[in-house]
């Protein structure tokens, strides 16, 4: 069981969550639940993977907000024993983050820019001109000035990250197996390509809990990770 694959649990409840986990057995160590699942039971599912079963588990909320605020939000998450929390990759967000999660061992990821979006979607959102992969670098460089235990990035821009001064965590969505729909990413390679720029963790979702063997397709990511 590698822990640098992280299977994004997006399924509509806890209950779909706690069948698939059982499906993937010790295939998987380590296990995403994000906003899709929180009203299905998520930190339910979150608390009874870690505390029973010993899963590792990467809390993707991507928090943003006054800084107040995130503090709170941060310190009450803490309490779940989770692994991995996302938060924006803004300094404020992230000092804020860092604060709240002070006397516990969850580490701040911050968000750089999201492996869905191109640079016509940053000129929608009134994102400063210029090249997507130098934006997310810099985003990146600035959320671990501002103390991020890590930072979410497309594979693209792994390896410029990783060869920061001041790295640490480099998890990356995106990733898909060879001859995998891409779906909603845009900014995508493949687990070997991923871990090979310099990534610590990998996070696939639909390629793995839609096959038609979940197990079989977990099995076949962590043998190309071990294979590097």
């Amino acid at each position: 069981m590698d822990d640098r694959l992280i299977v994004a649990l997006d399924v509509p409840n806890a209950v779909a969550g706690l069948d698939l986990a059982g499906k993937l057995g010790d295939a998987v160590g380590f296990y995403k639940i994000g906003l899709g699942m929180l009203t299905g039971g998520g930190l339910a599912l979150a608390n009874e993977l870690k505390q029973e079963h010993g899963k590792r588990i990467f809390l993707d909320m991507k928090l943003f907000d006054i800084g107040a605020t995130v503090e709170a939000a941060v310190r009450g998450l803490a309490q779940f024993d989770i692994d991995f929390l996302t938060v924006h990759g803004d300094p404020h967000v992230v000092s804020a983050a860092k604060e709240g999660a002070s006397g516990s061992n969850l580490k701040i990821l911050g968000v750089t820019i999201l492996t869905s979006l191109e640079r016509a979607d940053l000129d929608a959102g009134m994102i400063r001109a210029g090249d997507v992969h130098d934006i997310t670098v810099e985003r990146a460089a600035r959320a671990f000035e501002a103390g991020a235990d890590g930072i979410i990035c497309s594979p693209r821009e792994a390896a410029a990250i990783r060869a920061l001064p001041d790295s640490r965590l480099i998890v990356t969505p995106g990733v898909r197996p060879t001859g995998a729909a891409l779906g909603d990413q845009k900014r995508v390679e493949t687990p070997s390509s991923a871990i090979g720029a310099g990534a610590d963790h990998i996070v696939v979702g639909r390629p793995v809990w839609q096959a038609k063997d979940p197990r079989a397709a977990a099995s076949a990511i962590q043998a190309e990770i071990a294979a590097l």
